[in-house]
């Protein structure tokens, strides 16, 4: 699903909400002319939606989550696996389905997710078994990581943590440990994993949304096209984040054609900052500019966090303007 800035471009306004036959329109054909397999599992799995930004916010949460999932399944498994295949990479007309980047080449959810599955080093959470790995893409082994692994309430009291030191070999995958059975977890809860070499420098991160409510999937009924769900997991908790209200300072610099805007954020407070996107508009109030290549985007800040992330557009995008910096997130003043 695009974003919203997408739906409101290739909608009239009085088909914005709620969702009907103009957008299946912009769906597919045969089993995917509707939209009902991904809002099914997104009204069950995080609160049934109230309006369009509430869709949308959403769908972009659920995509994150789902097609990070798809590779690093296959990372995980690789060269045992058959191999994974993304439909698709973008659009060539404005479509609700199907793509990392839409027709704006505006990237949503699914974009970061898949770009955090894909780090160089990926410290990844196996579904399946509980348990946290680390995937070397490098062909390169890759000595002396440290592996922090916290598991943490929505009110972020931490219910387990561990520090583990491990040596991946070149293209290759291991084992850092099983996490335990533990009593005591809010219905949604979180696993926030971190890659730093000797030194403290950050070389991979992830972090997690999981539900204590299993989802199960009814494989006696696969089709050639889906395999429904038969329980799914509840994520409604989310909704009881507290409202946070992130620090956030930003430069830009010119490098010959290219305009790169550095962005600081923060969360000075005691609670979550969940699912943060940033932007870049052709001044306040101005036009989204795109494409851009931000390094990362929708992401999770813990109570204290701090992180320096950049994008990087065509100066020539900006005109006269000045870059804006607008911050919103799942639970952001």
């Amino acid at each position: 699903m695009p974003p919203i800035e997408s739906i409101k471009t290739m909608l009239p306004k009085e088909h914005w909400w709620p969702i009907d036959d103009w957008w299946n329109f912009h769906a597919g054909g045969g089993a995917f002319k509707d939209l009902h397999v991904f809002t099914d599992a997104l009204n069950a799995r995080y609160g049934t939606a109230t309006n369009l930004e509430d869709y949308t916010m959403k769908s972009q949460v659920q995509a994150y989550e789902g097609i990070r999932a798809m590779y690093e399944a296959y990372s995980r498994n690789k060269y045992t696996s058959g191999g994974v295949i993304q439909w698709m990479l973008n659009n060539a007309w404005p479509s609700m389905i199907w793509h990392l980047y839409d027709y704006y080449l505006r990237p949503g959810g699914g974009y970061f997710g898949a770009k955090t599955a894909l780090q160089a080093l990926d410290p990844v959470y196996g579904y399946d078994d509980n348990s946290v790995y680390v995937v070397n893409s490098r062909y390169e082994q890759a000595t002396g990581l440290r592996v922090s692994i916290k598991v943490l309430n929505l009110n972020m009291t931490e219910k387990f943590s561990n520090e583990s030191t491990v040596d991946v070999p070149e293209d290759g995958v291991m084992k850092v440990v099983s996490l335990p059975e533990l009593s005591g977890l809010s219905p949604t809860y979180f696993v926030a994993l971190r890659i730093s070499d000797a030194n403290g420098k950050v070389l991979g991160s992830n972090f997690y949304w999981l539900s204590t409510k299993p989802e199960t999937i009814d494989w006696a009924k696969s089709n050639w096209y889906t395999t429904p769900t038969a329980s799914y997991a509840d994520f409604t908790a989310l909704s009881q984040l507290p409202k946070v209200k992130p620090t956030v300072a930003e430069h830009s610099e010119r490098h010959g054609e290219d305009e790169i805007t550095h962005v600081m954020l923060e969360n000075p407070t005691k609670n979550l900052a969940f699912f943060v996107r940033l932007k870049v508009d052709k001044g306040k109030r101005g036009e989204e500019i795109l494409p851009v290549l931000w390094q990362d985007n929708y992401i999770s800040l813990l109570p204290g966090e701090k992180r320096e992330i950049t994008a990087t557009y065509r100066a020539s995008e900006l005109g006269a303007a000045k870059p804006y910096v607008e911050v919103k997130g799942w639970n952001t003043e």
